[in-house]
């Protein structure tokens, strides 16, 4: 059919939501997957392989990481939405085989305790009272009560910190995003690599080993209530830019601005998630040309590339008027609203 639209706005029922396509595989739900050494549970996790297999950093990038893996200093990358920040830990983790990337995802109303780990008074309360009650029914056996760990988890950074042989991979996301107090918390836990859990030291005398669950959803062993490293972690922090960070903070990282993708690295990109056709040419519009001369200071995330690419591939039966105004919907400078 030459019409791609599904909904017409005509008030008329159709059936022809059945024509919708496979969606972009960046925004595909209906997989899972168990690989521990890319994503983990990244349901895009096809896309993600080949962004990280065709990932060719620059050598500044390079270096930066070997800073931050020799000295055993977090990795603050900064630079505009879609520039590769957090592919970079991704693929940090991919060819040195550190196994899964705990991702850490930051919002305004983010804790250094939701990153470290998470008690669970109230259910641990409930269970109690539960178990008292079937106590004191007649006929019913006492269950055994559960121990302290079993409501305990640790963070993506309580996980990252467990004694290891080898390090593991942090993404802390959108450190930006925090409220102001979060990039001066995080300091003792960066500076130390190690973090106390006081419901557990309270109980360090009669319980030395507890088991909790980490991160990965494995039990593992807090011995006296305290988490301490043995190898730090490599930790990837991003930022937008959108706020400066304490110099405290600054002080205790290695420091890498990323810049905007050039041709060949936005083609690989665009091959990873669209495939060889699309990132061969990108027909009439000339959408990456576009995305390449775009004015001096001039945000555009290349996510919304992907996205007028994608859906002008599928329309590419439509008028090309319309198609040019489906590519400047997509592609709006995101620091000039309309």
């Amino acid at each position: 059919m030459s019409d791609w639209r599904i909904y017409r706005g005509a008030g008329l029922p159709h059936d022809e939501i059945q024509r919708l396509p496979a969606p972009p595989p960046w925004r595909d739900f209906s997989t899972g997957s168990a690989d521990d050494t890319l994503a983990g549970s990244d349901r895009r996790l096809g896309v993600k392989r080949r962004l990280v297999q065709n990932h060719h950093p620059r050598p500044a990038e390079t270096d930066a990481v070997n800073a931050a893996l020799y000295l055993r200093r977090p990795l603050l990358v900064t630079g505009n939405p879609g520039t590769g920040k957090s592919t970079l830990a991704h693929a940090v983790a991919h060819e040195l085989g550190l196994g899964r990337v705990l991702r850490w995802p930051i919002v305004s109303r983010t804790t250094l305790q939701d990153g470290l780990y998470r008690y669970d008074a109230i259910g641990r309360l409930q269970d109690v009272q539960l178990e008292r009650a079937q106590a004191g029914s007649p006929g019913s056996a006492a269950a055994a009560p559960a121990g302290i760990g079993s409501y305990i988890r640790l963070g993506p950074l309580g996980t990252a910190l467990l004694p290891s042989e080898q390090p593991r991979v942090l993404l802390i996301d959108e450190l930006d995003k925090s409220d102001l107090d979060l990039p001066n918390d995080l300091l003792n836990a960066l500076e130390e690599g190690e973090f106390a859990l006081p419901e557990l030291e309270r109980l360090a005398d009669r319980e030395p080993v507890v088991e909790v669950l980490s991160d990965d959803g494995r039990k593992v062993a807090v011995l006296g209530g305290r988490v301490r490293c043995t190898t730090f972690p490599f930790i990837v922090l991003t930022s937008n830019g959108e706020r400066d960070f304490p110099a405290a903070l600054l002080r205790r990282c290695i420091r890498l601005e990323l810049e905007a993708p050039g041709e060949d690295q936005l083609r690989a990109m665009i091959e990873a998630h669209l495939g060889s056709e699309a990132a061969a040419g990108d027909g009439e519009q000339g959408l990456v040309q576009r995305f390449l001369n775009r004015e001096p200071g001039e945000v555009i995330a290349t996510d919304q590339l992907l996205n007028a690419l994608y859906l002008t591939q599928h329309a590419s039966r439509a008028e090309r008027v319309t198609r040019e105004r489906i590519a400047d919907m997509l592609m709006q400078p995101l620091d000039q609203p309309r």
